[in-house]
């Protein structure tokens, strides 16, 4: 059994932004597989469906950003699912809207919805980084502004790729693990 979260923010204000690619994920995920209908549970919206024969509850935590641990750790708690078996798709400013990285583990790197879930669970879970860019500015406001901001015509194609490839390859993680799914995404940029 497995949780796969999207991070984002509620609101319609915040749905085409760079910091919801998590939830723009979880939505493609939720299409793509044929989820059940979400619901508000967990204080968040959850679904279930079955990935590559494995069953999977799907989560769009709705507590805001800083507060996603809340929403990850009650699902885990309730269904019993090990951080191993946690996989958390997210914003990475780090990367270009071209790149992609896995891995488990490490750091938030700023990351206020990672630091949250690292506090409530452990650092110990898959991390799915899908580039958004970096502001020129490195100060705060700049930053917010960046992840609180749309995609220009580019960004949005890159974004929408990233998010079929991770999307495609969801059940090679589920199955084989991150070191497969690493390689395998790997081949799929390489191919762009």
């Amino acid at each position: 059994m497995f949780l796969v979260v999207g991070l984002g923010n509620p609101g319609a204000e915040y749905a085409a932004t760079r910091h919801n690619v998590g939830f723009m994920a979880a939505d493609e995920i939720h299409r793509r597989y044929n989820f059940s209908p979400f619901r508000a549970k967990f204080d968040g919206l959850i679904a279930e469906g079955q990935i590559g024969g494995e069953k999977v509850y799907l989560l769009k935590p709705q507590t805001y950003m800083n507060l996603s641990g809340n929403s990850v750790v009650k699902v885990a708690h309730f269904y019993k699912i090990l951080p191993q078996n946690i996989v958390v798709i997210h914003d990475d400013m780090d990367l270009p809207t071209d790149k992609i990285k896995a891995k488990i583990g490490g750091g938030a790197g700023g990351h206020n919805g990672l630091k949250s879930i690292d506090a409530n669970i452990t650092p110990n879970y898959n991390r799915i980084r899908l580039g958004v860019g970096h502001p020129n500015n490195k100060s705060e406001e700049s930053v917010v502004n960046h992840v609180l901001s749309g995609f220009g015509k580019n960004d949005k194609e890159n974004i929408e790729r990233n998010i079929d490839i991770v999307t495609d390859l969801l059940p090679i993680l589920l199955e084989k693990g991150i070191a497969e799914f690493s390689n395998q995404l790997g081949m799929k940029l390489a191919q762009r």
